[in-house]
């Protein structure tokens, strides 16, 4: 049994939980803590976070450790994240530092799409025995945030598309601070900033195919004591018509009538009728009668997160939702599937043939693959230069589950997968860490070859086997009709790989 910390810092709360974790990837939360915080007032009104609540924040993480150090728990075992408020404040930096020094709390800065990554974890562990139900439907995953507002579609339990939208309560209160307050001004503000992203929304899936909604969040939690009934320990069900009427009565309560009537705190009750306008918004959208409330938070999809390499089943889950992601991206852009599928099955054989001479580890592998599944994305640009458009796009795009450091590496790898080997005016390549820039090439010079293999997209070359002699690979193949040129490809293409591993690379007819 392990004793671990969790601490995540919002834009309106800091809170921390204390788990025990067992050797079957199982865990039990045995303390938890939370302060309110006005970080996002700070940063979402100038862009800083200001020295008072710096001194705040430092004096609620000093708490925080004293609980720690009761539990003796060690440094190493303490996972401190950050999200939407950090994300954007100008002196996050400095947040950290002071953090650190007065602290010794590491604190990381998350994406919007690592956020959704950790909030799918939690929801899929939350609803795990509707797991059938939401494989054979479409489903929509929605967490509110004090600054942002996380969105997964699913479909037939597959990831099509992950956004982190920059709304949330603690904006539309300060939007609404010097005006009135009014339920009417405040849903024509929520109308004017949805509508947009529901219409990009429907572009990737319909969204009135969704039959299930998924709200996440405190906010939602509150209608779901208030007026749901509950499932079992981890989540409670809300009827549609009971949730909009508990929510045109909360968007008519002034702050006080909210705190009186629900018997809840005013830092629960400050950005609760916004909360539950998006929320209903989104839902008005679907064709889902009830709401499903998970009672989780991005930090037990930390502790799932922690726990993922012993619990291989939710890792399996997890990647394909990866893939799934990825090979959405690609039909967004019209990729050629066929082509990309087999270059990717082609890559991956290397890969696992190659082990001893690249030494490198199973998520390298899971970016080798999407990697694959994306190399001749940049086409819908133009053919020409391809392999430059296909970094453009996948440098400003998301892939569930990915997080930047990853896209970045992804799209170098997508950049030599044919053309010019990396140079040192190349400067999305000379700007990566040593060991990525080694990632890069190792991964590339495989894709490299395993584009080769495909030269002409008929699909007609399967590697079976390596033979490795003195300074060449054979690629021990089966095939059908004539590959020359794959043969030619082959030649042109294997300068990279004969670089990093010191091989020439030749094919030879498998026995």
């Amino acid at each position: 049994m392990k004793l671990v910390t969790i601490i995540d810092i919002g834009s309106s709360s800091i809170r921390m939980v204390i788990a025990e974790i067992y050797p079957d990837g199982s865990w039990n939360i045995i303390d938890r803590a939370g302060k309110p915080v006005s970080l996002g007032m700070d940063v979402f009104n100038e862009g800083f976070i200001s020295r008072k609540s710096l001194i705040h924040s430092l004096q609620i993480l000093a708490g925080f450790k004293e609980i720690i150090k009761m539990y003796k728990i060690p440094s190493e075992s303490i996972r401190a994240v950050a999200t939407s408020a950090l994300r954007a404040a100008k002196n996050r930096d400095t947040f950290i530092d002071r953090v650190a020094v007065r602290t010794g709390i590491r604190v990381k800065v998350i994406e919007g799409i690592e956020e959704n990554r950790l909030t799918y974890l939690a929801t899929q562990y939350a609803v795990q025995e509707m797991k059938p139900q939401l494989a054979r439907s479409n489903s929509l995953i929605i967490e509110v945030g004090g600054g942002s507002t996380e969105i997964m579609l699913l479909q037939r339990g597959k990831i099509v598309a992950a956004h982190s939208l920059g709304i949330g309560t603690v904006r539309i209160i300060d939007e609404l601070e010097t005006r009135s307050r009014s339920g009417q001004y405040l849903e024509q503000v929520l109308d004017q900033r949805i509508q947009t992203m529901s219409e990009i929304l429907n572009e990737e899936m319909k969204l009135r195919r969704i039959r299930y909604f998924i709200a996440v969040g405190g906010d939602a939690r509150v209608a779901a004591a208030k007026v749901g009934r509950r499932q079992n320990t981890l989540y409670s069900i809300i009827e549609k018509n009971n949730f909009e009427d508990f929510t045109n009565r909360v968007t008519n309560y002034s702050l006080d009538d909210c705190v009186n009537e629900l018997q809840i705190s005013y830092d629960e009750a400050d950005g609760l009728a916004s909360a539950l306008l998006m929320y209903l918004f989104f839902m008005n959208k679907t064709q889902a009668d009830h709401l499903i409330v998970p009672d989780i938070s991005i930090r037990e999809g930390i502790l799932l997160d922690m726990t993922m390499d012993i619990d291989l089943e939710t890792q399996e889950n997890f990647k394909s939702q990866t893939i799934a992601s990825a090979l959405n991206l690609g039909k967004k852009f019209h990729f050629g599937e066929k082509h990309a599928k087999h270059v990717t099955k082609l890559a991956l054989i290397l890969f696992d043939l190659l082990k001893e001479e690249h030494n490198l580890d199973s998520h390298c592998r899971l970016l080798l693959e999407i990697s694959g599944l994306l190399h001749d994305i940049g086409t819908y640009i133009r053919t020409s230069g391809h392999h430059k458009h296909g970094q453009y796009i996948i440098s400003n795009s998301e892939v569930f589950g990915l997080n930047r450091d990853d896209m970045i590496i992804i799209a170098n790898i997508v950049r030599y997968h044919r053309k010019a080997l990396p140079l040192p005016s190349h400067s999305s390549y000379i700007s990566l860490p040593r060991e990525e820039r080694i990632q890069v090439m190792k991964l590339g010079s495989i894709l490299r070859v395993a584009d080769a293999l495909d030269r002409g997209h008929t699909q007609r070359i399967m590697i079976e086997d390596i033979e490795k002699n003195e300074g060449e690979i054979l690629l021990k193949c089966s095939y059908r009709g004539d590959i020359s040129i794959e043969r030619l490809g082959l030649e042109t293409k294997s300068n990279m790989f004969e670089e990093v591993y010191g091989y020439t690379v030749g094919i030879t007819e498998s026995a």
